[in-house]
Formats: C-alpha cells, structure tokens, sequence
C-alpha cells in the first residue's frame, strides 16, 4: 500500500468533509477536493493552497464522468463518498424533485463515482472507498424518507461491492456517525423545530441526542480518526462493514 494516498473528497468544502480535507493534507496526502459549490472550493484553496478542487454535480452523470476524466492518470487510491444533503417533511408532502435529488447525490451519484474509480484500482491492486453514512443507515426517523432510504441503499451497495472486488486490494465501507455537529445538522435542527413545532434545543435534547445513551453529538475529530483507521494495513481484510459510532444508540 502507498506510504501516501491520492485523496478525492466530495463535499469538500464544508462540515465533515472540509475535516476530512483538512486532516489528510496535514498529513501530507494529495487531496482532490470535490464540491458542487466553486466559491466554495476557491475559499478552500486559499486557505490550502496545496489541495486539487473540482466542482461538479454529483447527480448529473455526465459531469461526474467529465470531472473523473479530468484527472487523466492522477487517479485517487482512495476514494471518500462523503456529500450529502437533508430535507426533512412527510412524505405526502414530500417534493418529488427533492426525493429524486438525495437519492441522486447521496446514492446514485456515489456509486457512478465509485463505478468511475474501481477500473485504476483494480489496475494498480490498490483501492480504498470510504462511505461517510449515518445512523440513518441503520434505523429510521420520520420525515427522512428520502435520506434514511439514500442511507440504507448506500450500506447495501458497499456489501455488494465488496463482494465484487473480493479479488484485489480494494475495500469498501461505510462510516455510521450519529449526529455530527455541522452546518447540515444545524440546518436539520431548524427545519425538525419548525416540523415539529418544537424550539430548537428540545429538538437538540428530545430529537437527536435523546436516543443516544451517551448524550452527546460525535465529534469531526472521532469521525476523521474512524476513516483513517479504514486506510490502515491493520483494516485491510476489513470490507463491506458499518463501523458505527452513535454513543450507544444502537445497543438498546
């Protein structure tokens, strides 16, 4: 395995994958930072100058295939599925354009990119594919059908890759957080306040850390150390998994 890795991110520049970025390049890996979001990507480069970007739509094929082919041989040997968006409402009132987008990014888009990369890492016998998930990969919340459904997909597909590429060096799982403490979640505590027509600390105390025996929200820090830990040799027979970090949640 490489003593350094080839990095691409999406949903690089911002909450959890903005950590991501920040980490490995300190670390000294080459990261391409991916985002839907140029400016966004700009302020990125500015701040880590080092750092490769590119902006595409990960629920438009076609600019995900452009933005792959772009990279020519620079090919990432690690690939972190990590965008991802919310939008919280029942399901009757559910915009049908906003059902089709998550399932589009968080899962579609995920596996059209992971399709993209698994040719160089077959040629090189070398892979890792990390999925950022979500303890909504696992259980289920109300007015989260679209992303519980993204999430659930997205542990199936990673079972099925790994069967699939049982004959190299490539792995692929999914990291399981409960909530993680980002611009995502803080929009998700405004709109689950106004759904439920509650303030938003009850939505903090009664809605997302209640479930959680532990009672607090992960850290980025925890997450990042998670994901590095799927790099290492030590995990290299670990494939097709949820490594779940949700302060118990899941042990009831």
């Amino acid at each position: 395995m490489p003593s350094k890795h080839r990095i691409l991110i999406t949903g690089a520049a911002s909450g959890i994958g903005l950590a991501l970025t920040e980490h490995f390049v300190t670390g000294g890996h080459e990261v391409i930072a991916c985002d839907l979001q140029r400016a966004a990507l700009d302020s990125l480069e500015k701040s880590l100058p080092q750092v490769r970007t590119l902006a595409f739509d990960l629920s438009d094929a076609k600019q995900i295939d452009a933005a792959f082919a772009s990279l020519g041989e620079d090919t990432p040997d690690v690939l972190i599925n990590n965008a991802g968006l919310q939008f919280v409402s029942p399901l009757e009132e559910f915009p049908p354009e906003k059902w089709q987008l998550l399932i589009a990014v968080m899962l579609t888009g995920t596996a059209l990119l992971t399709r993209a990369v698994l040719p160089p890492m077959r040629k090189r016998n070398y892979g890792r594919i990390v999925n950022i998930g979500s303890i909504h990969a696992l259980i289920a919340s109300p007015f989260k059908s679209a992303y519980v459904a993204a999430k659930h997909g997205l542990v199936g597909f990673s079972k099925t890759i790994a069967l699939e590429t049982h004959d190299a060096d490539i792995t692929i799982n999914t990291v399981c957080p409960g909530y993680v403490k980002t611009p995502l979640v803080d929009a998700q505590i405004a709109s689950l306040a106004r759904t439920h027509h509650m303030t938003e600390q009850q939505v903090v105390e009664e809605i997302m850390l209640k479930p959680m025996p532990k009672r607090e929200f992960i850290t980025t820090d925890e997450l990042v150390g998670c994901v590095e830990f799927l790099l290492s040799p030590v995990a290299r027979n670990i494939t097709g998994q949820c490594l779940v970090l949700d302060g118990g949640w899941t042990a009831q």
